[in-house]
């Protein structure tokens, strides 16, 4: 693990992405059958690094970027492999809180041929660390509310409402290019203040959409006009395997992704907007980074890395 002194805050690199949020262990059980309600099957488990923040920066890294983790892994056995894990994988580890009373957090799920069937996230440690993860961007290392950072910032919803909200009007967020993504439906109302405070860059799939605007959509185009309306910035939204959206104020593009055999869903969206914010990052115009993205994502739900 790198280490930095507060005295001496981490130049900004075009490549670099502070990635915050969830970094922890993904139990996923896959069957390669359909899997009804109460199914008992044979398949894979696998526990691989996971998490929001933690995907979008393995993603990142994959494409040529330079993640930095922000994020709360515990002092455990588990923590020291993960930490471990995320250096064997470039990423940079250097800036995470540890705590010494937190269990590094878990993830699990099931997976079937017909999609997701059920999943728990358990992110207690994440959101009992709270702002402490953000120390970095005040302390002066990678900034602070005088010297905000100025590059782009990937961030998950696995955080709580109330830090959240104050991200989003922080004089220490004013300057960064902010990407947001909700973690999952189940926490998509807690990306409200980026609505209201017209902030950042949010990635949503439809019913994430759907549940930010109180509405029900049928598509990613009227769903990101509906964003739009209600005060984003500019949105993407995605709908699986039918068409998604990248809009702002000045125009709206909507593309259809490639059409794949489906072999894993946990981790697509992530994909998705680790390899949108790389496309813009080589300077894609937008019609082109939203294609470079669907291909990406399309990719690794077929099975192969997303490059």
């Amino acid at each position: 693990m790198t280490s930095h002194s507060s005295s001496q805050p981490l130049q900004q690199d075009p490549a670099q992405v502070l990635c915050i949020g969830s970094v922890l262990w993904d139990i996923i059980g896959r069957c390669p059958a359909e899997m009804p309600h109460g199914a008992d099957r044979p398949g894979r488990i696998t526990r691989l690094p996971g998490g929001v923040a933690m995907n979008i920066a393995m993603t990142l890294a994959r494409f040529g970027m330079k993640p930095v983790l922000l994020s709360a892994v515990g002092q455990d056995a588990e923590g020291a492999e993960l930490i471990a894990a995320c250096g064997h994988l470039g990423l940079e580890t250097g800036y995470l809180y540890r705590s010494e009373d937190l269990p590094t957090d878990r993830y699990m799920a099931v997976e079937g041929a017909n999609g997701l069937i059920a999943a728990i996230a358990d992110a207690h440690s994440l959101e009992a660390a709270g702002a402490k993860i953000l120390n970095p961007l005040f302390d002066g290392t990678l900034g602070s509310e005088a010297a905000p950072y100025g590059g782009p910032i990937a961030l998950d919803g696995n955080l709580t409402l109330s830090l959240l909200d104050d991200i989003a009007i922080s004089p220490a967020f004013a300057a960064a290019d902010l990407r947001v993504a909700p973690a999952s439906p189940g926490k998509a109302e807690r990306l409200r203040p980026f609505l209201v405070h017209g902030r950042g860059t949010l990635y949503v799939n439809l019913e994430e959409a759907g549940l930010l605007c109180q509405d029900r959509f049928t598509d990613s185009e009227s769903a990101a006009r509906a964003l739009l309306d209600r005060g984003a910035a500019r949105v993407l939204v995605t709908d699986g395997s039918s068409a998604a959206t990248k809009a702002d104020k000045d125009q709206v593009h909507t593309l259809e992704p490639p059409k794949v055999r489906v072999a894993r869903i946990t981790g697509a969206g992530d994909t998705f907007m680790a390899a949108h914010i790389a496309a813009e990052a080589r300077g894609e115009a937008a019609d082109t980074a939203l294609a470079s993205a669907l291909a990406a994502a399309a990719s690794y739900v077929s099975g192969e890395p997303p490059l």
